[in-house]
């Protein structure tokens, strides 16, 4: 998408934006609105729309936040790739509870997710490991994520070592990386609106099924 096709999709799509949401229905499904959203950010040429805020919490209920990427979304939720030694997996594993936040500021739209996180299986973070350009693959194995690094030249060692190690064929995956699933109870969906009266439309899981309802801006 050239700059140019890029603005007229973005004002095209601006016209809209002060309709807002149509009232409620408890038949609708906030993963088929989230991926109409996305779709909408990718043909507007937003820059890496998958990128999102990740939100985790220490056993001692210590936040921290970061930004990782959105690597799938399906009806059970959204998955994201690390090392599992890092910090933020620390966290997870010791309380596994997540918030992630999409923001998408040229269409005024920004996407909440509440939830329990769980690992995804070894078999699906080897496919998605396996897809990854060969640098990224050796980069998993040099990198001790979160940890104290001496200097950059200690980071190009282990590279270097990795990438002789692996010379002669395929990269398997490390056993500490792979995936986690944000499965949501709470989805919000808030569009900008006018004179900052913005539409706020939430989902809460109820049973096997999903509850909507608004809340004031």
């Amino acid at each position: 998408m050239t700059i140019l096709e890029g603005i007229r999709a973005l004002w095209t799509m601006s016209r809209g934006v002060s309709v807002g949401f149509a009232e409620p229905d408890d038949r609708a499904q906030p993963f088929d609105l989230f991926r109409s959203w996305y779709r909408d950010a990718e043909r507007a040429g937003i820059l890496m729309p998958e990128a999102m805020t990740l939100a985790t919490a220490s056993a001692e209920a210590a936040p921290s936040a970061r930004m990782v990427l959105l690597k799938e979304v399906d009806d059970t939720g959204f998955v994201f790739y690390t090392n599992y030694e890092s910090r933020k997996a620390g966290e997870l594993d010791a309380n596994p509870r997540a918030a992630l936040v999409f923001h998408w500021t040229f269409l005024q739209r920004q996407v909440r997710v509440e939830g329990r996180v769980e690992r995804v299986d070894r078999e699906t973070s080897k496919a998605y490991f396996d897809s990854r350009p060969r640098g990224s693959r050796i980069g998993a194995w040099a990198s001790r994520q979160s940890r104290l690094l001496s200097g950059r030249a200690e980071l190009e060692e282990a590279v270097a070592r990795y990438e002789r190690e692996f010379s002669g064929g395929d990269i398997p995956l490390p056993e500490t990386w792979g995936g986690y699933r944000v499965v949501p109870h709470r989805i919000e969906f808030w569009q900008g609106r006018l004179f900052r009266l913005h539409d706020r439309l939430v989902f809460e899981r109820e049973g096997s099924g999903w509850s909507t309802h608004r809340l004031y801006p």
